[in-house]
């Protein structure tokens, strides 16, 4: 499930894989240059050179910046949105949520910048995504309430309020990398220490995890 495609130079013909390489590298680009300088503060420019190609080379795959700032954001969402969207209503829902807070973490730690640019959006007001978040997003978080309150209503989960939860699990998990600085200042070389993202996945997952587990 992802926001309504903006449109790409060349979406209607398939590319061919020198073509999709391309694509590729100008949207690994623009995820470290909009996660750094915002959507405001980021060029073409940058974004060409970082790719590694002339600006009108970029162009003939983007119609403009806010194109590649909106399939950036889509494609985000689309990875966060599927382990989400993946939890199986009959599943056990301790380890449905473990599943899923876990593969947020891993995104947390192996794509920070993805997690920073969500993150300047919707400060900003989500400009870009407003639509998207109103309906798609509503409707995939309102079924899955949905799904946790039956497994409340089953005796399976403490009595806990299912929006709040999946609050929770976002703030938590994309804490990691949305803060990573603050992090690192408040626990200084441990957080970049081998095994310290095993470590606070453990944590996480022990606090949420007995949290909701029946009483």
């Amino acid at each position: 499930m992802s926001p309504k495609k903006s449109g790409t130079a060349k979406e209607a013909k398939p590319l061919s894989r020198i073509q999709e390489a391309n694509r590729k590298a100008i949207l690994d680009a623009a995820l470290d240059v909009f996660a750094k300088s915002g959507f405001r503060g980021a060029t073409i420019d940058e974004i060409a050179g970082k790719a590694g190609m002339s600006k009108p080379n970029l162009l003939y795959y983007f119609k403009s910046k806010r194109a590649i700032y909106q399939q950036v954001l889509e494609q985000t969402l689309s990875e966060w949105l599927t382990p989400f969207a993946e939890l199986d209503p009959n599943g056990d829902p301790v380890e449905e949520l473990r599943r899923y807070i876990t593969a947020k973490l891993k995104m947390s730690e192996s794509n920070p910048n993805a997690s920073k640019l969500f993150a300047n959006e919707v400060i900003h007001g989500a400009p870009v995504i407003s639509d998207f978040l109103t309906t798609s997003l509503k409707a995939l978080v309102d079924e899955k309430a949905k799904v946790i309150r039956k497994w409340v209503g089953e005796g399976k989960l403490a009595p806990i309020d299912p929006y709040h939860l999946i609050f929770t699990i976002w703030a938590t998990t994309q804490h990691y990398a949305d803060f990573d600085v603050q992090i690192r200042a408040v626990i200084g070389t441990q957080a970049g220490k081998p095994g310290f993202h095993e470590q606070a996945a453990q944590a996480v997952l022990s606090i949420i995890l007995h949290g909701i587990k029946p009483r």
